[in-house]
């Protein structure tokens, strides 16, 4: 687990205000054997995870949208993002997480849920590994509005949309957020949507 490439020389925190934000020095021993010092910023929020929830049986699938203010200030004109159900893990197994994130966001409670990858979603700056799920979703496994957590604060509209309208919105524009297109292009080659 250890690159004997990297030596790490020092860890700076910068802040840990919302989550951690250091300065790392390190050495990174080049094929040509010299060594080169770097400094870079590093985000550490913790690791996540994400679903599509479809029902195969009307097309239809859950997303939801809700207020990014990187995007706000990135040209993002509304700050009004459209994604996939997701959450920070916590403390919590990647699976529990989503399923508990399903119900708080979408108000619908799942039971099975099916991991199709991780992956890093910006690993130039940031730690978090994204774990990246399906699952299945009918009208009977609705339990409440969903909307999020009032203590976190989260302000979240479900959406239930037909997947061929969703997965226009990519070509469209509207949908900007990586890790629902890549769950999107999932479904629509490994799903059959």
């Amino acid at each position: 687990m250890h690159n004997p490439k990297i030596d790490i020389q020092k860890t700076e925190l910068l802040s840990d205000n919302w989550y951690i934000l250091n300065n790392v020095t390190f050495n990174y021993h080049k094929a040509d054997n010299s060594i080169i010092t770097q400094k870079r910023e590093v985000y550490d929020r913790g690791n996540g995870a994400a679903i599509l929830l479809y029902n195969k049986e009307n097309r239809n699938i859950i997303l939801t949208r809700q207020f990014r203010l990187p995007t706000y200030l990135n040209g993002n004109t509304s700050g009004m993002m459209i994604e996939v159900c997701a959450g920070l893990l916590d403390q919590d197994e990647p699976e529990q997480c989503i399923i508990r994130e399903t119900e708080e966001e979408t108000g619908y409670r799942i039971s099975k849920v099916e991991k199709i990858m991780e992956t890093y979603m910006s690993p130039g700056a940031i730690t978090e590994i994204l774990y990246l799920f399906t699952g299945e979703y009918n009208a009977s496994m609705k339990v409440s509005e969903g909307g999020g957590l009032e203590e976190e604060q989260e302000n979240i509209e479900v959406l239930e949309i037909p997947f061929d309208e969703a997965y226009n919105m990519i070509a469209s524009g509207e949908l900007k957020d990586a890790k629902t297109i890549m769950l999107l292009q999932y479904a629509r080659i490994n799903i059959g949507l």
